[in-house]
């Protein structure tokens, strides 16, 4: 087996049937190939634990969760799983693979996107993660990085790395890195240090809209704190004051996903994406006048939680949220 200096598997390297074809890329705690079955001549994608976590049972344990995740959903909207439960000499994923780039890359130089090209991305987002949420699934790490874009554009959400699964015990993540991303997806319970569930996707699916539609997403600062206090602390900019050729229907969507507090978002991605499907049929006054406040406005709590963090206990929460959630993001 071709292995290099960095412990990264060579073009050319033989696990069981799989023979490596060139490293795709890696994450917080493994590595992805290209690799051609040779039993099938398909290509194949590999997603193999990193050397230095298989030695550390509750990382470790992270990543078998990955593979049950995996085999449990079933989407066009998902990268499929192709493991069969056969032996294998070690552990690892085998993915199929997408002919395209990321949807990251495939945004560079387009947005805003059209009204009509943004809603199907958020549709298609939305199915997978109703699917998802449907087999007690939470991604809880939804941005364009981790969505495939194929040639036909059709996308697919992966990397389930840092899912929850109902029912499974909490697995906590000691390592801490660079690899934890942007906070810009990232819900105000999650920076706050809360584990999150299927309505943290639903923020995310939220702010990835505004972003197709507005062009940036909804907070942006000079760093990641500043990020992360506009997120739990400020009401976002409207988005049609960023784009006026959004329709109210689809604003009043996006904005009722991004609200601060969970239990004023949609309660699903299925409930949502049933509102995409129809954007004509929305009566505005329930955003309004509904139990759930409108989109754009802080609740009362969080007006209340700005005031009594202003001056120096202000910046201590942020540090201490930046920490917490380094922490227990990944459990």
């Amino acid at each position: 087996m071709t292995v290099t200096s960095e412990g990264q598997l060579g073009a050319g390297a033989l696990i069981d049937h799989y023979r490596i074809v060139r490293r795709l890329g890696e994450g917080g705690f493994s590595e992805a190939y290209e690799a051609i079955d040779e039993r099938t001549q398909a290509r194949v994608v590999l997603k193999l634990p990193s050397l230095a976590i298989i030695g550390d049972p509750q990382t470790f344990e992270r990543f078998r969760r990955e593979m049950a995740i995996a085999r449990r959903l079933d989407h066009p909207n998902v990268q499929r799983s192709l493991d069969v439960g056969e032996n294998r000499s070690r552990p690892y994923l085998v993915l199929e693979y997408v002919e395209g780039e990321t949807l990251r890359q495939s945004l560079r130089g387009r947005l805003p996107l059209s009204v009509d090209e943004a809603v199907g991305y958020g549709t298609q987002l939305a199915g997978a993660l109703a699917h998802a949420h449907a087999h007690g699934i939470a991604h809880r790490d939804l941005k364009p990085e981790n969505v495939l874009v194929t040639t036909d554009g059709q996308l697919k959400l992966f990397d389930f790395g840092i899912a929850l699964m109902a029912g499974a015990r909490r697995v906590t993540w000691r390592y801490l890195n660079d690899r934890l991303g942007t906070p810009d997806y990232m819900a105000p319970e999650q920076i706050e240090g809360k584990r999150g569930d299927q309505r943290t996707d639903v923020y995310a699916l939220g702010v990835m809209l505004y972003e197709f539609l507005a062009g940036q997403v909804p907070f942006v600062g000079d760093n990641a704190l500043a990020v992360m206090s506009q997120t739990v602390h400020d009401a976002p900019v409207p988005l049609h004051e960023r784009n006026r050729a959004v329709p109210p229907p689809l604003e009043a969507v996006v904005h009722k996903a991004i609200r601060k507090a969970p239990e004023e978002r949609y309660q699903s991605a299925e409930k949502m994406l049933h509102d995409l499907e129809h954007l004509d049929d929305i009566d505005l006054a329930q955003f309004v006048m509904g139990p759930e406040r409108a989109g754009s406005m802080p609740s009362d709590r969080h007006i209340l939680l700005v005031g009594g963090l202003i001056g120096a206990g202000f910046t201590l929460f942020i540090v201490l949220a930046v920490v917490i959630t380094m922490l227990l993001e990944h459990r």
